[in-house]
């Protein structure tokens, strides 16, 4: 292409733009570009259903905060909203008098579960991973259906992977809670 031929770069969009255009659309924003994220199937499903029902469990039971699912918005920086699986917000964080907001919360949730669907790669895995740790969540679980196993992740922190009968626990998180890795699976 000669350079009077070439189309012109995309416009790119702040957070709240991303919002307003496509919060009900298939597509993260990542530092202001469109991500278009396929549709996982039913064993991605299943899964994000037994983490949140474990911790939705535990969290109602204890009166803790909110639990939400299905990519709900994480604002990652001023040009990136993230989709993430499973979502705990605590009551000191989103008090309980405050009613969820439309877009995204203006601070991170606690806890972040990604679950790998079919297409991820791991580079994109650890960067979404290392943009919720960088604004402020302070643990994100990585579930990998290949490999059976759920990683904790927190800054500045190794990294712990639980494995089939391991109890996962989250106890800077949400004291108390565990679950056994091999029943997300099931």
């Amino acid at each position: 292409m000669t350079p009077s031929t070439v189309p012109p770069a995309a416009a790119l969009l702040t957070a709240d733009e991303f919002v307003a255009k496509y919060e009900n659309a298939n597509y993260e924003l990542v530092k202001g570009v469109l991500k278009e994220l396929p549709m996982p199937g039913c064993k991605h499903g299943f899964i994000c259903m037994n983490v949140a029902m474990r911790i939705g469990g535990f969290v109602e039971s204890h009166d803790l905060g909110r639990v939400s699912t299905n990519d709900s918005f994480v604002k990652t920086g001023p040009d990136s909203i993230r989709g993430a699986d499973v979502l705990f917000y605590s009551y000191q964080r989103l008090p309980r008098d405050v009613p969820p907001p439309d877009g995204y919360a203006e601070v991170p949730p606690d806890l972040v579960v990604e679950v790998r669907s079919p297409s991820d790669r791991l580079s994109d895995a650890y960067t979404k991973i290392g943009e919720y740790l960088n604004v402020g969540v302070r643990a994100v679980i990585y579930v990998d259906p290949d490999t059976t196993s759920a990683t904790v992740y927190r800054a500045g922190e190794l990294h712990q992977t639980f494995h089939n009968g391991d109890e996962l626990t989250v106890p800077d998180v949400l004291p108390g809670f565990s679950m056994v890795v091999k029943r997300l699976f099931e």
